[in-house]
């Protein structure tokens, strides 16, 4: 069996975090910190008024708030780490079962955001676990760049804004020089 030349490079850990309630931000930052180590970003707390997505199960008001861990990662791990945020959205559900939090765990390199997800969709591949992942913005002309496909919130210039300061953080940790 022939085994390919290429090593993926370590990429940069985010979790993006949805809810009512922002108690649940303070509480689930302790709570990932112990698994993923310390953080060395976090976005502010910021209305999402994007999509209705959301709406049915988690109701309205909801907020957005990203957190980017110190440690790089392994790609590969990724589909692994959504499944460990799954199960902690299910230890906060409500009394009818429903989420109160939603967690969004991607990477980050020099040239890309990927996203994962448990729902298959056309630009979507298959990670394995029951995940799938997807690029959501590229780095291109010291910016990022959408796709067709891009999240409403993720075309924001205050994301672009977390996320150019989360690529500086890899670069750096990377030993690369940043644009």
């Amino acid at each position: 069996m022939v085994r390919p030349r290429y090593h993926p490079q370590p990429v940069k850990l985010f979790i993006g975090m949805l809810s009512q309630e922002s108690y649940f931000f303070k509480k689930l930052k302790g709570e990932l910190q112990n698994i993923y180590g310390p953080l060395d970003l976090e976005s502010p707390v910021w209305k999402w008024e994007h999509t209705d997505y959301y709406s049915k199960e988690m109701g309205t008001g909801l907020k957005r708030k990203f957190f980017f861990f110190q440690e790089l990662i392994q790609p590969e791990t990724i589909s692994e780490i959504k499944l460990k945020t799954i199960g902690l959205e299910k230890k906060y559900l409500n009394e009818k079962g429903e989420r109160r939090i939603n967690l969004d765990p991607g990477y980050l390199d020099s040239a890309k955001i990927v996203l994962v997800s448990a729902k298959n969709f056309s630009h979507r591949m298959y990670l394995g676990n029951g995940i799938f992942g997807e690029v959501t913005l590229i780095y291109s002309g010291n910016t990022y760049q959408t796709l067709p496909y891009t999240y409403p919130d993720f075309r924001s210039q205050e994301y672009f804004d977390i996320f150019k300061k989360g690529r500086q953080l890899y670069k750096a940790e990377r030993g690369q020089r940043h644009p």
